[in-house]
């Protein structure tokens, strides 16, 4: 059996949820009890119904990240809609392996850092709000990218997107921050998708269609 490691201190709540959830969580529940209190019964339960999806949808679950050397873990929980080298991108210079993983509403959505480094560039870029599952959307909209280099000194980027529901990106990294592989870092609300910029001669080890797990999967290896 492999090792693994704990990449930021364990919660000592049993049902942890994201900060930025916070808010939302507070707004439905104060709204629920104002209408149970004038015994309004049927907004009263819908309330109740949106807060518990609410604290569920922001649940932020412990996770344990294999420590095995140049793995790349999945900032994202979700589905892999694309795994292909692209000549090109905004992000890093030159040819790249390009693995895109959809999170759709059911999905925990706090991201974790792929790999070890340091952060050389945070790059926020307005844009559309087409489907996050869709090859336009990596550029066409709504961004957040992470540009990082490696302690081998491999350029990586890791890229939030907005997707058609998504209005909302949270980055809590910042540039020149040493972080390490399953750290936390930040969260796209409501939908979404993250994609992973690797050097081209990585090792893939996920295909279209696998289901992944932020801070757990591992999507490949990273030349030595």
């Amino acid at each position: 059996m492999g090792r693994f490691f704990r990449a930021d201190p364990q919660s000592r709540s049993a049902f942890a949820i994201a900060e930025p959830g916070y808010p939302f969580i507070a707004a439905a529940g104060f709204a629920t009890l104002v209408f149970a209190l004038v015994e309004i019964a049927l907004p009263a339960i819908l309330g109740l119904a949106v807060t518990f999806f609410i604290s569920w949808f922001f649940r932020d679950p412990e996770r344990l990240t294999p420590d095995q050397p140049g793995a790349v873990i999945s900032a994202a929980d979700g589905k892999v809609v694309s795994v292909r080298v692209v000549e090109k991108n905004p992000f890093v210079e030159g040819r790249c392996l390009q693995i895109g993983v959809f999170m759709n509403l059911l999905n925990v959505h706090v991201n974790r850092m792929p790999t070890s480094g340091t952060i050389r560039e945070i790059r926020y870029t307005s844009g559309k709000f087409l489907p996050a599952d869709r090859e336009t959307a990596s550029t066409a909209n709504e961004h957040n990218a992470v540009i990082m280099e490696t302690e081998k000194g491999h350029n990586v980027a890791v890229v939030q997107i907005a997707g058609l529901v998504a209005r909302r990106i949270i980055c809590n990294a910042g540039e020149g921050q040493q972080v390490i592989t399953g750290q936390r870092f930040g969260m796209i609300c409501f939908g979404s998708r993250v994609d992973l910029y690797l050097p081209e001669e990585t090792s893939r080890a996920v295909n279209v269609g696998d289901k992944v797990k932020a801070g757990t999967s591992i999507m490949g290896y990273l030349p030595s």
